[in-house]
């Protein structure tokens, strides 16, 4: 999607810029997911410590896009549907932020159990990908400020709920059988809680895309707020 004309067509590259930016980062956020995915179920212990390392340039991407914004406002003073635009991509580059410190957890979920059974990580891989297919969907609405899509992808959150359920009824089952093994298996348990996680950030962001498309803030509200946007088209902000 193309943003407004505007008298300065530089201000337009700068808008188009920080929104690249966004996906790139959005990108590697999920990159990031997926090997510390392969890294948990395979035992790959040195992906892992790749995922952890490489977590700085996550956070580096989320400063530089923050700064981009913060100086667009400054110098730019926009208005209406370029300010939403900001806005939404500041709180997005946060969630995705979130989402990466996720990464790093499962990286060291799999580094410090290593000596434990793999059955226990391998249980969250159902949940991981579910997560990583809403983050993977949500970047797309998100490019192209599809608040149809948005509100499809927030019900997904559903999925990724009763993944998390079945996980933590799996594991206390195991905690019952093998008391031994409880401070393994509640590690797992708490990087299952931040997949889990993963789907409420790729639900803010579903709510962010609304409120830059829509100017609605539909957060706290009730689900079929945000279910009416569903078969919606209108792009235009």
């Amino acid at each position: 999607m193309q943003t407004g004309r505007h008298i300065s067509g530089q201000y337009n590259v700068e808008l188009e810029a920080i929104r690249s930016h966004v996906l790139t980062m959005g990108g590697l956020v999920e990159q990031q997911l997926a090997y510390a995915l392969r890294a948990l179920v395979n035992q790959d212990y040195e992906l892992a410590k790749k995922v952890m390392a490489e977590d700085h340039n996550v956070n580096a991407m989320e400063v530089v896009i923050d700064d981009a914004c913060t100086r667009i406002i400054a110098r730019r003073q926009p208005t209406a549907g370029d300010l939403r635009l900001v806005m939404s991509i500041i709180k997005t580059i946060s969630a995705l932020e979130s989402i990466g410190d996720v990464a790093s957890r499962l990286a060291r979920t799999s580094l410090d159990n290593r000596s434990a059974d793999p059955r226990y990580q391998n249980s969250l891989e159902p949940l991981c990908r579910l997560a990583i297919n809403m983050l993977h969907q949500v970047l797309d609405a998100f490019a192209r400020l599809d608040i149809d899509a948005a509100a499809h992808i927030y019900e997904m959150d559903d999925q990724v709920d009763e993944a998390y359920q079945n996980i933590i009824r799996q594991l206390t089952q195991y905690m019952m059988d093998e008391p031994a093994l409880i401070p393994a298996i509640l590690q797992v348990m708490w990087s299952a809680r931040a997949i889990e996680r993963v789907g409420d950030r790729c639900q803010n962001i579903c709510e962010y895309i609304i409120y830059c498309v829509k100017g609605k803030d539909v957060r706290h509200s009730q689900d079929e707020e945000m279910y009416k946007y569903k078969g919606n088209t209108d792009r235009s902000h």
